[in-house]
């Protein structure tokens, strides 16, 4: 009793003539694990890696160019640097750069630069529009506007910065006028100097936003606009009712782009400009960083400035990266 029945093997019990004891899953056992009527599955194939190999050159250099000096720069942010050498040194370098006083200077600098977003769309949209419906003369207005884009900062810097002396080409257009009272010092007034700055960014940046809008705009079915016109809309219930709404997401993206320029591309307007003068009245996070690296010659302090700079940078992009998916998704 209790003992098996001689020439009688349990399902499971190891033969003792395969190797390691233990007896492959015959047909039927095959079929009824995977049902009646259905296949073993196929083995999965290994990942085709080729593809990856093509893009990784490419991720190699995205890596050296961009990833390596914002390690490096993150790095230098916490050290005591004389040179490119020094010790570990915690967050001392951001107790100093948020104890100084030119530094949230520059970051209202910059935040201020941001009030020229509204105005930039504004007038896009109004000189996109007024384009749109082929004004007299619209080929060459179109021009006037979009070539100030393709002009170098430094040479549209160098260009204002004369003009706006207190003797330059604007005063004396201004006294020549009658207007003496508007014939101010632009660039060396502590109250002015921002404000004038802000001007020249705006003539330069608008021609994107007007291009930008325009290409919206001829996009549209024009059936929509012959409608309203049948309806009796004038200009300002089409631009209202139909042009704006159909620029939105479009805006949205130019405001994003705008931000991101106001940011952490103005630094050649301020540097040809005012360098950041009179005073720090025209100081911005770019310029307070060059300044602190190779005129003040605390690396380590710009370094802080700078992950500062990025950190706010890449919410920027972060945003901006949205924005241009969802543009994509309504052209496809």
């Amino acid at each position: 009793m209790g003992s098996q029945p001689t020439g009688v093997r349990l399902e499971g019990s190891p033969k003792g003539n395969e190797p390691g004891g233990v007896s492959p899953p015959s047909h039927s056992a095959r079929q009824r694990a995977t049902g009646p009527g259905q296949q073993a599955p196929a083995p999965r194939k290994p990942a085709n890696l080729r593809p990856y190999l093509y893009v990784l050159p490419a991720l190699l250099v995205m890596l050296l160019v961009y990833a390596y000096p914002v390690y490096l720069n993150v790095r230098f942010s916490l050290m005591n640097l004389v040179g490119f050498q020094g010790a570990y040194s915690g967050l001392r370098n951001y107790r100093i750069l948020f104890d100084d006083r030119a530094f949230y200077q520059s970051i209202l600098h910059n935040f201020l630069l941001f009030l020229l977003v509204p105005v930039l769309i504004f007038l896009a949209i109004l000189f996109a529009t007024l384009l749109f419906e082929q004004m007299r003369g619209w080929r060459f207005y179109r021009t006037v506007i979009f070539v100030p884009t393709v002009l170098s900062i430094t040479v549209v810097g160098i260009v204002f910065s004369i003009a706006f002396q207190r003797n330059g080409a604007i005063n004396q257009l201004l006294r020549s006028a009658g207007l003496d009272f508007l014939a101010l010092n632009w660039l060396g007034d502590v109250n002015l100097a921002l404000l004038t700055v802000g001007m020249v960014i705006v003539w330069r940046e608008l021609g994107f936003g007007t291009i930008l809008f325009l290409a919206r705009l001829s996009s549209m079915s024009e059936e929509v606009l012959d409608a309203a016109k049948l309806d009796g809309a004038g200009w300002w219930a089409r631009l209202r009712h139909i042009m704006v709404p159909e620029l939105a997401t479009v805006i949205e993206f130019y405001a994003v782009i705008m931000l991101i320029t106001m940011l952490s591309w103005v630094f050649n307007y301020v540097y040809v400009l005012t360098a950041g003068g009179p005073g720090t009245s025209t100081y911005v996070m770019e310029l307070y960083i060059y300044r602190e690296a190779f005129l003040h010659n605390r690396l380590g302090v710009a370094s802080a400035a700078a992950v500062v700079l990025f950190i706010l940078t890449l919410a920027l992009m972060v945003l901006s990266s949205r924005q241009r998916r969802r543009v994509a998704q309504e052209y496809e």
